[in-house]
């Protein structure tokens, strides 16, 4: 495998070397080698006693499973302890010569574990215990057991796939299902395989199903602690269906309160519902006795350790959290979890190359992590915001990321691992490869691979960066252009998910979240310092920012979603990519020529006339100028002729084009073919409707069918789904001289069809199946044939001696015939006139003639005289 791929080479590694910036600025896993164990292990145990924790009674199962084979797979429920012992426990194996690394899904969770683990050892995160995430490293020489967060060993396996000095990875909390969790397992188990074949692997979990697992890891061995955990009462709030979510949980936050001692924990879908229900909360709660306190992965570093600690001033707390609290955080106090049953995840949709972040309903399996939360200490209770009944009706758990996320980081990952579809590689539910050939699509676009999938130049340097691939070629392309700090706050902003956007205020405006995050404090401080490490990996730091070039970057690493005002309206937009999208009403970009959109909601936009567009969240002006320069080779000019369903008619232009805009057009003379063509075109793209078909031609082509369907051919299929599909044949030897959609609604089209039926069927058609039938009494009565069988309504008098019901079509197909009143109402249908004057007739006679006397009622009406007229006339 080394020579496969030439991973590493001898030597590059010495014990009790520092972790240094590699070339991208990300530090460099320099860890010791086995040769020199001794020095890296250490002589005293980091966890001489285990913690009188649930896990403790499954502690020598683990062991005896790493000892007699390379994986396995920890099944144990939240509190057991699984996170702050195993990789202690581990670390004083005889085979761990090396470091345990710990896989975190979150950065909150990632700090918390690394303190936890550290305290345990009476020492400080950075020693034994070291602590490695983007934008902090925390290790040294003496570091034993790293906790990192996922993308941070995809990055670490990318820089060093033989991972030298590591012992064994541990997987925690895997059932979260994240895609760097799934791509760091896959390229774990190809070194383990290939590789490291003693390199040890352990995924812990909740509510994982294990077997799966086991069998991808050759079939390890499952070990199961039942745990520990207190009792928790569950009680059901089904949300009133005329109230509002955030009202809901604030009643059932007081309510809980009231009831039960201890701190409160409450389970919100984002930030945007954390800050509804904190202000709702205001003025509900005594502020002296009760704090109420955020928790989520956009805060700042000290208002997380706030929300997680216990109030200095002996306060209760609530603490409204995302699903960040779902899993590896014990919060001090907690004995009351309100969870509102929502849960946030990501989404990506490839017919418009769009993802965001979607509002669900939660798991089975998230549901029972959040409940565990309030009885990891002390019994408690879980107050849930749904009935019973629908709690029966939860999804098992939640899609992994895998099979919904946009995968272009992880198609840019499956390249520099030298396996570029992942074939080659294990995965618990392998990537789509729709999805791999659309992201390969888009980085092909962005010259981050070619046309094989493989990293160009250009790829490779994008690939060093720690961003997704986009802001990573928008990083690289800034920099290239003298742009590179200005590229780096715009990246930096987009990679934090919109730091300061105020959700009341709706807005889409770049330039005024760019102002925001240069002079405000809070999370705009941790922004701007992600900025400027960006700036310093793409050699930028200390340039000049010019907020004014914000759209041309967005182009830049969304080329598909410049966007152009449609004709006639100031909030509504076609994408490069042909999808709609739309601004607010009241948002001061709106009329704005174009757009570089770098956020947009799947769902639809609101507003007058804005239908299945989406919802524009964050984008900034560009000029045509720029468009056009970050479009490239990308821009097509072309000769169009066809017909325009937008303009409802044919458009002949020459167009300067930009995937579904038009940047520029002039007028050019089609020839006759070409207009021919595009009015077939336009036939077939907006129906027959375009054509004048009066009920006379109606009438004509039911007469025509129903002898198609008797005789069939050489009698053609004149129906719309058939005129439709030959569209050419019969219509387009028509069309010369016709130049625009007035033009077919002047055709002859009785002719036109006429001309359909070969010779010497026209002649034919009138004896087959006669427009109107000649009746006793000498009136001649129109057949419908647009109903199967045809009909004759005719008056009952006008038929008297009348016995043979009429037949057409050679006589194969029987008329139906309805006999009508004096005033023309139906009275009786029939296909056999003999039976009806032996026995129907009577009792019609009986009924109608006291009601009609004007009109003829004989006795016997085989012998009497037809007639259209009343007695009195006749």
């Amino acid at each position: 495998m080394v020579g496969r791929r030439g991973w590493f080479r001898p030597g590059r590694f010495r014990c009790g070397s520092v972790p240094a910036a590699g070339p991208a600025g990300r530090p460099e896993a320099r860890f010791p080698d086995a040769t020199a164990a001794a020095c890296h292990a250490g002589a005293v145990p980091l966890l001489p006693v285990v913690p009188n924790l649930p896990i403790g009674a499954v502690v020598d199962e683990l062991r005896a499973a790493l000892a007699a084979g390379p994986s396995a797979v920890l099944v144990a429920p939240p509190g057991a302890g699984k996170t702050t012992v195993v990789p202690l426990v581990l670390a004083d194996e005889p085979w761990a010569t090396g470091r345990i690394v710990v896989l975190e899904p979150r950065r909150l969770a990632a700090r918390a574990a690394a303190a936890r683990l550290a305290a345990l050892t009476g020492t400080r995160v950075g020693d034994v215990v070291g602590l490695r995430m983007r934008g902090e490293t925390k290790v040294s020489a003496r570091t034993r057991v790293e906790v990192v967060t996922e993308g941070v060993l995809v990055r670490m396996l990318h820089t060093d796939p033989a991972l030298e000095g590591v012992s064994a990875v541990v997987f925690d909390e895997f059932h979260e299902r994240s895609l760097d969790a799934d791509v760091g397992l896959a390229f774990t188990t190809d070194v383990q395989r290939h590789l490291r074949p003693e390199l040890r692997v352990v995924v812990m979990s909740a509510t994982l199903a294990a077997e799966p697992v086991a069998r991808l890891l050759d079939d390890a061995r499952v070990v199961v602690s039942e745990g520990r955990l207190h009792p928790v009462r569950t009680v059901h709030h089904p949300t009133p269906t005329d109230g509002r979510w955030e009202h809901h949980v604030t009643a059932v936050v007081v309510e809980a309160l009231g009831a039960d001692a201890g701190d409160v924990l409450v389970f919100c879908p984002g930030a945007a519902e954390i800050d509804r229900v904190a202000r709702l909360l205001t003025g509900r709660v005594d502020e002296g006795a009760v704090a109420v306190l955020a928790l989520h992965g956009r805060l700042p570093q000290v208002d997380q350790d706030r929300a997680l600690a216990p109030d200095p001033a002996g306060r209760r707390k609530v603490v409204l959290a995302t699903s960040i609290a779902e899993t590896s955080l014990t919060i001090d106090g907690v004995r009351i979890v309100v969870d509102g049953g929502l849960t946030r995840v990501p989404r990506f949709e490839l017919a418009r190359g769009m993802g965001q972040l979607v509002t669900v309903r939660v798991s089975r399996a998230a549901a029972d992590q959040r409940r565990g939360r309030a009885g990891r200490q002390a019994p408690g209770a879980c107050h849930r915001l749904w009935s019973a009944a629908e709690d029966a009706r939860l999804p098992t758990a939640e899609l992994p990321e895998i099979a919904v996320a946009d995968l272009a980081g992880l198609t840019v990952d499956l390249a520099r691992w030298g396996d570029l579809d992942g074939t080659g590689l294990r995965w618990l539910d392998p990537p789509a490869p729709a999805r791999l050939a659309a992201a390969r699509a888009v980085l092909h676009d962005l010259a981050v691979v070619d046309g094989d999938g493989r990293l160009t130049g250009h790829g490779r340097r994008v690939a060093d960066l720690p961003v997704h691939p986009r802001l990573g070629h928008l990083l690289v392309t800034a920099a290239a252009q003298g742009r590179g700090a200005t590229g780096a706050l715009v990246a930096a902003v987009l990679a934090d998910r919109d730091p300061v956007r105020d959700p009341a205020a709706r807005l889409a405006d770049l330039g005024e979240r760019l102002a925001a995050v240069r002079h405000g404090r809070g999370p705009a401080e941790r922004t701007r310092t992600e900025a400027r490490r960006l700036a310093a990996l793409v050699g930028a730091d200390g340039g000049p920012v010019d907020t004014g070039d914000a759209g041309a970057l967005v182009a830049l690493a969304y080329p598909e979603r410049v966007a152009q005002l449609r004709p006639g309206s100031v909030t509504r937009y076609r994408m490069v990519n042909g999808a709609g999208a739309a601004l607010a009403a009241h948002d001061p970009l709106a009329g704005q020529p174009y757009l570089a959109v770098a956020e947009a909601d799947l769902g639809p936009a609101t507003g007058p006339g804005a239908g299945g567009d989406a919802r524009i969240r964050l984008a900034a002006p560009v000029t045509e100028a720029e468009v056009r320069a970050t479009a490239g080779d990308r821009l097509v000019h072309e000769r169009a002729v066809g017909w325009d369903r937008g303009v409802g008619d044919v458009v002949a232009e020459r167009r300067l084009r930009l995937g579904a805009l038009v940047l520029e057009r002039s007028g050019l003379d089609p020839s006759s073919t070409e207009r021919r063509s595009a009015l077939l075109d336009g036939v077939q793209a907006e129906g027959l409707g375009l054509l004048s078909f009066t009920p006379a031609i109606d009438r004509w082509r039911a007469r025509v069918a129903l002898v198609q369907r008797t005789l069939g051919a050489p009698w053609p299929d004149l129906s719309d789904p058939a005129l439709a599909a030959t569209v050419d044949d019969w219509l387009g030897p028509h069309l010369v001289g016709a130049r625009r959609r007035a033009d077919l609604a002047r055709l002859d089209l009785g002719a036109v069809l006429a001309a359909a039926l070969p010779w010497p069927l026209p002649a034919q058609l009138d004896a087959l199946v006669p427009e109107r039938l000649l009746v006793p009494s000498g009136s001649a009565i129109a057949v419908d044939y647009g109903v199967d069988p045809p009909v004759l309504a005719v008056k009952l008098q006008e038929l008297f001696g009348w016995l043979a019901t009429p037949r057409v079509v050679d006589g194969r197909v029987p008329v139906t015939i309805h006999l009508l009143s004096p005033a023309g109402r139906p009275v009786q249908v029939t296909q056999d006139l003999a039976s009806f004057w032996q026995r129907g007739y009577p009792d019609v006679r009986a009924e109608l003639r006291g009601r009609y006397p004007r009109h003829p009622w004989p006795e016997d009406p085989l012998t009497a005289l037809p007639t259209r007229h009343t007695t009195r006339r006749r």
